[in-house]
């Protein structure tokens, strides 16, 4: 492909709630708020829609499972979901008592993780139909979920943090207790969570303006490592600044680097070891709501959705919108890899 970034054709007609690149393609599932989920074919400029799926409410996540012919879903209307991409079925996996925010695939244990507003986290063991989920309670409405190949981490209100083993989670008894329990290093409500590849720790985003990235290991040593920086504020005409939410956080499957996507419209790539931007995208025509790398880290895609950081209310026609962004060739390098 030539363009560094086109935009796809027939995007969802509401705010966009979650994107996600298949591991070895780049087949994108989005869930939206207009009760559909989508699967496109991003291959060739414009994409091809492949499919939706129809719900009963708004969908607020969606993933990719065992395979690409399979997905799950969350949404507010209190079920976990899985979509058979090839027949087109959806069978309720289980029901929370409240909208479901986020679902995780574990590939290295087989499970699917849901989050809800009912502040409890169903273990989905997919390799035995016949269990059903384990059902493990939170001290907070949860916000965001994100794994490693080992880790599960949980960001939840009142700036909790959790963090879970898989292992743990995939064995027959559920741990009573979290891995780790933490305070967000954000003094307000976080918003989005992403783990690094490298399976070292993790970058959190606020509502505020805000990210943090911090690493795994509790030794004293690597916890002297975190620290937080401000990004997505633009400057007023008063001369202050005014800030935006930070929406989304992607790390870079390759590289390790991350992006950040926020309220303000901008995407920015970062190198959370050297702690330094790598560079700033041009302003979208709205809030960023969404991002994810491809597996092969070739591509970004990009979701646009209106949030209400410029005082309306509503989405306009044309104003949700999916781009896919060719990364060139070291594009998303470190500023500290020769």
């Amino acid at each position: 492909m030539s363009i560094p970034q086109y935009e796809l054709a027939n995007p969802p007609t509401d705010a966009i709630s979650a994107i996600q690149f298949a591991p070895a393609s780049l087949r994108l599932l989005v869930a939206s708020w207009d009760t559909f989920v989508y699967l496109y074919d991003t291959s060739s400029p414009n994409g091809t829609l492949l499919k939706k799926f129809v719900y009963r409410a708004p969908v607020l996540d969606v993933c990719f499972g065992e395979n690409e012919n399979v997905a799950y879903s969350a949404g507010t209307d209190w079920d976990v979901r899985r979509i058979d991409l090839i027949d087109n079925t959806q069978t309720v996996l289980s029901s929370h008592t409240a909208g479901v925010r986020s679902v995780i695939y574990a590939p290295t244990h087989n499970l699917l993780i849901s989050a809800s507003w009912d502040a409890t986290l169903h273990i989905h063991h997919l390799s035995d139909s016949s269990r059903g989920p384990i059902k493990i309670s939170l001290p907070g409405k949860p916000f965001s979920l994100s794994a490693t190949k080992t880790k599960l981490v949980v960001a939840m209100s009142s700036r909790a943090l959790h963090i879970y083993e898989l292992s743990s989670l995939a064995s027959s008894t559920p741990p009573k207790e979290p891995w780790q329990r933490r305070e967000s290093s954000l003094k307000f409500m976080t918003r989005a969570v992403s783990c690094m590849p490298t399976d070292l720790g993790y970058a959190s985003s606020s509502i505020e303006g805000r990210v943090a990235v911090e690493w795994f290991d509790p030794s004293p040593e690597s916890q002297a490592r975190k620290y937080a920086f401000k990004c997505h504020r633009q400057p007023s005409p008063e001369g202050s600044d005014v800030v935006y939410p930070v929406n989304a956080l992607a790390f870079h499957p390759i590289h390790g680097t991350f992006a950040s996507g926020g309220g303000d419209g901008f995407i920015a790539l970062w190198d959370g070891i050297a702690k330094r931007r790598i560079r700033q995208y041009q302003k979208y025509t709205s809030s960023v709501a969404a991002l994810s790398f491809s597996g092969n880290g070739k591509f970004l895609a990009v979701a646009v959705s209106p949030g209400f950081e410029d005082g309306r209310e509503g989405i306009g026609e044309g104003e949700v919108k999916l781009f896919i962004r060719e990364l060139g060739e070291g594009e998303a390098k470190g500023k500290g890899v020769k």
